[in-house]
């Protein structure tokens, strides 16, 4: 895969040594040319180090995001990483953007424009490496008979919906073996019911066969 990282302090070269060690090809955008000219020379793989600002799209573009399957906004200012994200997904249409977010606060703000968030680099790391073997999807856990996993979706920005009138979960048509089960709001939880409607940020749980895990992702991305 190709994975585009905004920051490239601590948690930004940490993601792209380890990603980078799994084979993956990474390019970091740092505006620190100190910390840009070390990387350079310290990386190992397939990389490409950018100095400048992750918020502007001519860095973006300079760094190949139009060909990049995820984004990764790793800086320290959880607004940079909103910014830059919002670049990624609304002007060059990444399928998956992913935040790093320093403080808890801030995680409802993320959710409610359906930007990925998490807190901790090995999650961040862990996310990527599930997209090169299920797509956008979180598998949260493995059922103990048969080739069923539990997984978890989240609602992005919507193609074919308004994000302000939502889309009602009966109106989502997932394949044979595919049950959505239970939804995640901002702070609460609900068993799934064909009426709920659904916004960007909200988590959908899905009991799936795992050989439609691909179908499932490519319906919840074609919203």
């Amino acid at each position: 895969m190709y994975i585009v990282i905004a920051g490239g302090g601590k948690v930004g070269s940490y993601l792209a040594t380890v990603l980078l060690e799994s084979g993956n090809q990474v390019a970091i955008i740092e505006e620190n040319k100190a910390i840009a000219d070390l990387l350079s020379v310290s990386l190992e793989g397939e990389y490409l180090v950018i100095h400048g600002d992750g918020c502007d799209s001519r860095f973006q573009e300079d760094a190949g995001i139009r060909r990049a399957d995820i984004f990764v906004g790793a800086t320290g200012q959880d607004d940079t990483n909103l910014v830059a994200c919002e670049i990624a997904e609304r002007v060059f249409h990444v399928n998956r953007v992913i935040a790093r977010v320093n403080s808890p606060k801030n995680l409802r703000i993320f959710r409610k424009v359906g930007i990925e968030c998490v807190s901790s680099t090995t999650l961040i790391a862990n996310l990527i490496e599930e997209e090169a073997l299920l797509g956008n999807v979180s598998v949260v856990s493995s059922l103990t008979h048969g080739n069923v996993s539990l997984s978890e979706f989240t609602i992005g920005h919507m193609r074919r919906h308004s994000d302000e009138e939502g889309v009602a979960l009966g109106d989502i048509e997932l394949p044979e073996g595919a049950l959505a089960v239970a939804v995640a709001y901002e702070d609460d939880a609900e068993v799934a019911n064909d009426d709920m409607i659904l916004f960007p940020g909200d988590q959908v749980i899905v009991v799936a066969d795992d050989d439609v895990l691909d179908e499932v992702r490519a319906v919840f991305r074609s919203l």
